[in-house]
This record gives C-alpha cells, sequence and structure tokens, in this order.
C-alpha cells in the first residue's frame, strides 16, 4: 500500500472497519496516491485503475478510496476474478465522464466492473455528462455514436450474453455484488445494468437525468438472478427500471418512479430462443407523471420465452399515462412491426392493492397473444381514477386474449376475454 496521510488513512480504516465484511484490517489504495487528482486538467483513469489492480491482487479485505472532488476519467476497467472476496471501493466524490461524447461514445461502456465477486460500491457520483449526446440524437443527427453507460461487464461478454449494452455502470458476469448510496446522473445511455450475474443486491440508489433524455433507463436486469433494487428514487427518460431476457428472482421495493417510462419487464421475444422472465415482485412503488407505470412488452414475433410469476403489490400512481399494461404487440415508433402473433407465454400476473389517478380513459389494457392468450392474471383491490375527463368520467379497461379473476373492489371493470 503506497503511504498517504495518516488522517486520511485513518479516515478510511474507520469507514471501511464498519463495510467491509472481515474483521481484520483492511489495506487501503487512495486514488490520490497513485496520480488521480481532483482538476479538470488531469485525466485520473490510470490512478484509478492502479488503486484497483492493487486491491484486487492483495488476499486481504481491501479499500479503494475516492475521496471528494471531481475526478475526470475516460473508460475505466475494473476486471477479475480477483485474490480477495471482500473489496470496498468507497466513492466521497465525483467521477466525471468527458465532456466530448465522442471520446467514449462508442467504447461501449464508461465504468466497467467484470468478473467480480464480492465487491461493495459505496456512495459517490457518477457524472456521464451525456447531455451533448442525447441533443445529437433528438436533432436526427446520424452520426451520433451509440452512447457508453456505466458497466460491470466487458463487450464482448455482453455479447454472448445476447445483451447489448451502453451504461454509466453495468455489472455482468459478476456475484455477491452490493451497491449502495450511489447517484448516476445524466448517463449517455442507460445509467445501471446488470447482467449475467447472481446475488446484486442496489439499495438507495439515485438516477437522475431529462424526462426527454433518449434510451436512458435507470437500472436494467438481464439473464441475472436474486437481484434487489430498494429504497431508490429514478428519473428518467426511459424505462426507471427494465427487466429484460433472463432475469429471475428479482424484487423492487420501495421505489420512486417518474419522470420515465415505468417499470418495464421487456421488452421481450426479439429472438426465438430467449429465456423467459420469473419470479418478479414489485411492491411499494410510486410513479409519478410517468409515460406508463406497470408494463410487460414483448414483441409481435415467434419466440419460446415466457413471463410467469409476477406480483405488483401497493403501488400508488400520480398521474400516470398508462397505469397498467400487457403489450404483445410492442413496436415503438410503429416502424418495421413484425406484425406477427407473440410467442411469449405471460401467466400468473398479479395485481394487488393498487391505487391512483391516470391520464388516459383507458387506465387497464391487457393486449395479449392471439396464438398464446395471457393466463393467470388476477386483480385484487384495484382502484384507478381518470383525471383528464369531464365530471363522472370513469376509467376504463380494455383487454383481448386474457384470461383471469377480479375479486375485491376492482375499478375499472375488466372483462376479461
Amino acid at each position: 500500500m503506497v503511504k498517504s496521510s495518516s488522517l486520511i488513512v485513518a479516515a478510511v480504516l474507520f469507514l471501511a472497519a464498519a463495510s467491509v465484511a472481515s474483521a481484520s484490517r483492511p489495506s487501503v489504495y487512495i486514488v490520490t496516491d497513485y496520480g488521480a487528482r481532483a482538476d479538470p486538467k488531469t485525466d485520473s483513469t490510470s490512478a484509478l485503475s492502479d488503486a484497483w489492480r492493487k486491491a484486487c491482487s492483495d488476499p486481504r479485505p481491501s479499500v479503494v478510496y475516492v475521496p471528494h472532488g471531481r475526478f475526470h476519467v475516460r473508460n475505466l476497467g475494473f476486471e477479475g476474478p480477483c485474490r480477495s472476496k471482500d473489496i470496498l471501493v468507497r466513492i466521497d466524490g465525483t467521477l466525471v465522464a468527458p465532456s466530448d461524447y465522442s471520446v467514449i461514445g462508442n467504447a461501449k461502456n464508461w465504468i466497467l466492473f467484470h468478473d467480480v465477486d464480492g465487491v461493495r460500491i459505496s456512495g459517490g457520483i457518477l457524472d456521464g455528462q451525456g447531455t451533448g449526446l442525447w441533443s445529437c440524437k433528438l436533432d436526427g443527427r446520424k452520426d451520433c455514436p451509440t452512447g457508453a453507460m456505466v458497466s460491470f461487464a466487458s463487450f464482448p461478454l455482453l455479447n454472448s450474453l445476447g445483451y447489448y449494452a451502453f451504461n454509466n455502470l453495468h455489472i455482468a458476469n459478476s456475484k455477491n455484488v452490493e451497491i449502495d448510496g450511489l447517484t448516476s446522473i445524466n448517463s449517455q445511455k442507460f445509467h445501471i445494468g446488470v447482467t449475467g450475474c447472481q446475488n446484486v443486491n442496489l439499495r438507495d440508489i439515485t438516477v437522475a437525468a431529462s424526462g426527454t433524455s433518449p434510451n436512458t433507463d435507470g437500472i436494467h436486469i438481464e439473464k441475472s438472478t436474486f437481484v434487489s433494487v430498494l429504497n431508490s428514487t429514478i428519473s428518467t427518460g426511459d424505462d426507471c427500471i427494465s427487466m429484460g431476457p433472463g432475469a429471475r428472482n428479482v424484487w423492487i421495493e420501495r421505489v420512486a418512479c417518474g419522470p420515465g417510462h415505468g417499470i418495464s419487464i421487456g421488452s421481450l421475444g426479439w429472438k426465438l430462443q430467449e429465456p423467459g422472465v420469473q419470479n418478479v415482485t414489485v411492491k411499494r412503488v410510486h410513479f409519478t407523471e410517468t409515460t406508463n407505470g406497470l408494463r410487460i412488452k414483448t414483441w409481435a414475433r415467434r419466440s419460446l420465452g415466457f413471463v410467469r410469476n409476477v406480483l405488483f403489490q401497493h403501488v400508488v400512481f400520480d398521474g400516470v399515462k398508462n397505469p397498467i399494461l400487457i403489450d404483445q404487440n410492442y413496436c415503438p415508433g410503429g416502424r418495421n412491426c413484425p406484425r406477427q402473433a407473440s410467442g411469449i407465454k405471460v401467466s400468473d400476473i398479479r395485481y394487488k392493492s393498487i391505487g391512483g389517478t391516470s391520464q388516459s380513459k383507458v387506465a387497464v389494457r391487457f393486449e395479449c397473444s392471439k396464438s398464446n392468450p395471457c393466463a393467470g392474471i388476477t386483480m385484487h383491490d384495484v382502484k384507478l381514477t381518470y383525471v383528464g375527463g369531464g365530471r363522472g368520467e370513469e376509467a376504463t379497461a380494455t383487454c383481448a386474449n386474457a384470461r383471469g379473476t377480479s375479486s375485491g373492489f376492482v375499478m375499472p371493470v375488466v372483462r376479461y376475454s
């Protein structure tokens, strides 16, 4: 460990004592000891990489510490496997992406964690400085790069997993990862991605981007199992949380969403051979003026995938355009739509103790597949009110190719077909 001021080391050790799993004294690697500087002229990429390599090669519990200040970094790769399964990355400052989006815009990720086990990321701000790229895309220019995201994965790995991600922070092929107290702002594209992982827990996360920012999903989960998102606030221009193929055993609770496109399972069914989504719980979520609320979306084309065993409970909608939606004819923009029957089988979807207001008269919309009708939909104590119409105009529901039951007080009335 490189020598540093005893005061800083003592403070970091105090933080680490309550954070690392081991009772032994951790090694501390402070990025400023490796050349990082909190000024706009210094590229601190190599310093953070060097500090990580030292921690990763250390068999003892370790801490990588980023102190207060704004540290400018390009693409960062934190590669495993590491000798220790007890590494804390403690960020008290801000990591800042290049203001010129072309520097990392085609790199597929900004910050990369790959093949790690037993890593905790605590605190800090990740500033993707994505506003320039958003403007490029919104202006309809053809020369815009795709955009970078924060990543726990390498792009070749994502290719093999069948998912192409561009994140502020992406976790892939990793296990036993905790992220707490982290803020991600203005990502070029997705903010946080979890792909090919086991046992990833995110809590006290803040995501912030403009409601018009394109493709800036807050948290995306795919081909991963036992993932939780707790006590978090997400404001963005796309889905607050999205779940792709292979998301299993996902628990989402106490999340505030808005602006954004809601919480979505999908889109699914683009490929014929695609792992299903199952065992998803979404509880105590508040949506404020989002485009959608609770949404399942699948492409209208052949697929062997499925969605099953999903619980939505204790959810509040405040001025949401489409509060409850199953859309098996998904085709954003209406261009090059497959126009086939979706092969995704949707079953055992439960809505319990849900209420609030809808900006649209049709507050519940079940548009299921003709060849694979939705089965086992249950609604219990659901009350949605239409706020966009005249006096006495109630919310309605539409239902196509959906089988289910309602109990308790349910408004609007759903007539299953």
